[in-house]
């Protein structure tokens, strides 16, 4: 024993990084996904330049993908939805990268602003929509990779009101 101290450390402080978990290359968890979305987010020259608006039906473009994971960024002109559905067995992560979206879902309706995040497990059933006069870009991560988008009844109780999702893809109260 030493006289200093009763506590004593084997091996030499300075060593000790090689005992902390490696970085790991790819999220495997809920953080590590929304993690991943807001270092996306944070350098908009990794996505700003592929942005497109397309009057006609919403644009998508799969940004990156992973193991078992993908990256999927996404436009919206004003009155642009995505009518109610859910993502199959994927879970998923929503972020904000500029503008506004509505969603709806069974519980209420919340407004989503540049920088705000949704996780969301398998089986979520939500409607996406640009309220607003101005686009929107969005960031999706879904893991396990999006297979399926199930749409749901065309109403959804939502904040008190009924939602209705039209054929066109937009949800309205």
């Amino acid at each position: 024993m030493n006289s200093d101290s009763d506590l004593q450390i084997a091996g030499d402080i300075l060593e000790v990084p090689h005992l902390l978990q490696p970085v790991r290359e790819h999220p495997s968890t809920v953080a590590e996904f929304a993690g991943l979305a807001r270092a996306v987010a944070a350098d908009p020259g990794q996505w700003r330049h592929l942005v497109r608006y397309d009057a006609t039906t919403r644009w998508y473009h799969r940004l990156r993908t992973g193991p078992g994971y993908e990256l999927w960024l996404l436009s919206w002109v004003p009155g642009q939805g995505s009518g109610l559905h859910d993502h199959g067995r994927s879970s998923g992560v929503l972020t904000m990268l500029d503008g506004a979206l509505t969603e709806h879902t069974r519980r209420g309706t919340h407004t989503l602003t540049a920088g705000a995040q949704r996780a969301f497990p398998p089986g979520y059933v939500h409607g996406v929509v640009n309220d607003s006069l101005e686009p929107a870009v969005s960031l999706h991560v879904y893991y396990p990779a999006l297979t399926e988008m199930p749409v749901h009844s065309t109403r959804c109780a939502g904040g008190g009101k009924t939602v209705v999702a039209g054929q066109d893809g937009s949800v309205r109260a």
